[in-house]
């Protein structure tokens, strides 16, 4: 059996978003209005980290209240959390920094996101395969260990 055979099927959500559960919201809609810490604590990310993906262009428009300080929203941590996500495919940052911008550029833009997925879903099945060929090796140098073990006892 393949990975791709063994890859469950992907679920259909509206394009450019991670189906976020509202759940997870610390605050409802219409009451998110979170300061960078609380939006650190929530995230695990710096302080650094949320200035300089504004920065780069992986976030974008987030609000400001009237003495200048950052406010997320619930929409703000939906997109962080498609962000870790993406981090954790591997996916370099330029890509993800050129998805932010295609999601910005609207629905013209599904079909190349679309594909920048597409090739990035690519490599973490190529890369899946890679670690169960690895797992493979392990189990098979354990099992011959186990079996030395077991000899020794019998002995």
């Amino acid at each position: 059996m393949t990975v791709m055979e063994t890859t469950p099927a992907r679920a259909t959500h509206p394009p450019g978003t991670c189906k976020p559960d509202p759940s997870t919201h610390p605050r409802p809609d219409g009451e998110d209005r979170y300061t960078i810490s609380e939006v650190v604590a929530v995230t695990g990310l710096t302080a650094h980290t949320l200035r300089w993906y504004e920065r780069i262009g992986l976030m974008s428009d987030v609000s400001r209240s009237h003495t200048g300080q950052r406010c997320y929203t619930n929409r703000d941590l939906d997109w962080l959390a498609l962000v870790a996500k993406l981090r954790l495919t591997g996916m370099p940052v330029a890509d993800m920094v050129r998805y932010a911008e295609l999601v910005r550029l609207g629905e013209e833009t599904f079909d190349e996101r679309r594909q920048l997925l597409e090739s990035t879903r690519r490599d973490v099945l190529n890369r899946m395969a890679e670690l169960q060929d690895t797992l493979a090796v392990l189990d098979y140098k354990i099992d011959i260990y186990a079996g030395v073990r077991t000899a020794q006892e019998r002995a």
